[in-house]
């Protein structure tokens, strides 16, 4: 069953039975239109969630890493992803001093998630992603019969997804519409720390 972008839907209206299925996730688009939507996502479930739908091959999770001396608050997470059935791809982020000179750093994934979703052999690839700069890849994979669902917000402040790639993909899924299945419970100040990603 096909949906058009603009019809409400869920990733499980979607994805049929036969589907050779793979999660590709933009680590900073995705942590970014939770947060505009006022929740954490849980890993956990995410990877549960998805583990069960079509003939699932895996989850990738593409972001860059700050290469530092000071304490980097998503090196936990990664740690976390690699040893939990994810598959991780990252890239030591480049300092840089911007105009007004305060350091900045630049990790972009784009390439190398674009070329993994160009190799996948997934019938029906699922991304996590707003960012417009994935048309082209979409229509690539759309061209050799896959099936692309991209996830992120329109209702998210601001709204996360490009116009564009929202058009592009076969299917559109709003990330607040899988609130109650892949959120992280809201955090308690006296919880321990270490939970933090399961």
């Amino acid at each position: 069953m096909t949906t058009t972008p603009n019809k409400k839907s869920t990733y499980r209206d979607v994805i049929r039975e036969d589907e050779r299925v793979q999660v590709f996730i933009d680590g900073p688009n995705l942590f970014n239109a939770a947060r505009g939507l006022g929740f954490d996502i849980d890993y956990k479930k995410l990877r549960e969630e998805f583990g069960v739908v079509g003939k699932f091959i895996r989850a990738s999770y593409y972001t860059g890493i700050i290469d530092s001396d000071e304490p980097n608050p998503l090196l936990p997470l990664v740690d976390w992803l690699d040893y939990n059935g994810y598959t991780l791809v990252t890239r030591v982020a480049r300092e840089y001093t911007d105009q007004n000179g305060d350091r900045r750093y630049k990790g972009n994934m784009d390439v190398e998630l674009a070329v993994d979703m160009l190799e996948s052999n997934a019938d029906h690839v699922v991304l996590f992603s707003g960012d417009g700069d994935f048309v082209p890849v979409v229509e690539s994979l759309k061209r050799r019969g896959v099936r692309v669902t991209v996830i992120s917000s329109i209702k998210s402040q601001p709204p996360m997804i490009s116009n564009d790639l929202r058009r592009a993909a076969d299917n559109f899924v709003d990330l607040q519409d899988l609130q109650t299945l892949i959120a992280r419970p809201p955090r308690d100040n006296t919880q321990d720390r270490s939970s933090r990603y399961t």
